[in-house]
């Protein structure tokens, strides 16, 4: 999205972020070239079975939709944002490859040639180190790979080998401030490192090695592993840049945090991370700042084709959200954070109501009472944390 650099946030670094966008599936369907609808689910066989049921629930869908419509109401709110760096976890193959990942129920792709929506929203990386990434073979995801380095969209934790999977996104945020006359220094980055966990349903044998394709994947959320990310971060790290972390990991639903995902995250800003970006799970689950620095333990879905879908109304699954974290530029402390709330409808995404943010607040608040986050409603409709 580039760089703000306004003499308000001259100081700061501001950074944009979202759980799982999931473009496959039903959500494909309705894009401009829509690929293969075939499943192999073993109550859905066809993709534009979701489009319908979407529509039964909330009323009909234009098809062909425009690029932009999945991402609806989010555009306007990134645009006045101006984010330094925009991250998501990207949760589906892009591909038109064929032979589905075995031991598996559930496969997302989109068409290639719908990668246009994708590159309407300008995300800075697509985090790529999860559990949808290759369901459809290691030449699914080296089409994956080829489509969106071809559109010119950054990747992190997949590639064509361990060392490509495990090598972090490298983000120009702004030129650090020099005296008058002195020799330009290089740009201030963001660098992403991205990870996935076997707990949010990885199978072993996707992660990379030195002489095959998969991504970057530890075996578990263990001290052995945060200190192999966290030599990885110094060996990349170079004076000025920000570190962060983006991992796939835990369960589909539950606000419940383990300790163990408490304690990686805990290791990782012990080591020098600025902040570690969660996801998995399909609803928000609670945040912490720890020594000042933002975790997210879950940011929930973002973008997907589950609108039809029952069973979790609990959740409220339907409602999204945008994390904005403002960060020193210096140090990486947090210096504050909004939750943008928005809500899927008609397979697109508009900012939800009041009520839905007070029910957001309450939700994240009661299941977050081990943290010290306080989050507020503010006059425009977003969660803000207001004291940590």
């Amino acid at each position: 999205m580039g760089a703000s650099g306004s003499p308000e946030t001259d100081r700061e670094v501001t950074v944009c972020l979202a759980g799982d966008v999931m473009l496959g599936r039903g959500v494909d369907q309705v894009l401009p070239h829509p690929g293969d609808p075939q499943l192999a689910e073993p109550w859905v066989t066809d993709a534009r079975a979701y489009v319908e049921m979407a529509e039964a629930a909330n009323g009909p869908i234009s098809r062909p939709a425009g690029y932009d419509a999945p991402w609806g109401d989010l555009l306007e709110e990134l645009r006045a944002t101006g984010p330094d760096a925009w991250v998501l976890n990207l949760e589906t193959s892009v591909t038109r490859a064929g032979g589905f990942a075995p031991g598996k129920s559930v496969h997302y792709r989109m068409s290639p040639a719908n990668v246009p929506c994708l590159a309407s929203a300008r995300p800075d990386v697509c985090v790529l180190a999860n559990n949808h990434v290759l369901d459809f073979g290691r030449d699914g995801l080296a089409e994956t790979l080829h489509s969106l380095t071809r559109a010119g969209l950054r990747t992190a934790g997949a590639g064509g080998d361990a060392a490509e999977a495990w090598r972090p996104a490298r983000v120009v945020l702004r030129p650090p401030r020099s005296g008058t006359g002195a020799a330009p220094r290089p740009g201030r980055r963001l660098l992403v490192f991205a990870v996935g966990l076997p707990s949010s349903g990885i199978p072993l044998d996707w992660a990379a090695t030195p002489d095959r394709s998969g991504i970057a994947l530890a075996s578990a959320p263990s001290p052995t592993a945060a200190a192999g990310l966290v030599a990885r971060m110094r060996a990349a790290r170079r004076p000025g840049d920000l570190v962060a972390v983006s991992i796939h990991w835990g369960s589909n639903w539950g606000y419940r945090v383990p300790p163990e995902h408490i304690r990686f995250a805990h290791d990782l800003v012990d080591g020098g991370a600025d902040f570690v970006h969660g996801h998995s799970s399909h609803h928000p689950r609670p945040l912490e700042v720890y020594r000042g620095r933002l975790i997210l333990y879950g940011c929930g879905d973002l973008i997907d084709d589950y609108e039809g879908i029952g069973g979790h109304e609990q959740y409220r699954d339907d409602l999204r959200l945008l994390y904005t974290a403002r960060l020193d530029e210096t140090t990486g402390a947090l210096r504050g954070l909004r939750l943008i709330p928005f809500q899927a409808r008609r397979l697109t995404l508009r900012r939800a109501r009041p009520r839905d943010a007070q029910w957001l607040r309450a939700a994240l608040t009661r299941h977050g009472a081990p943290f010290s986050a306080a989050l507020t409603v503010g006059g425009d409709g977003a969660l803000v944390l207001a004291s940590w």
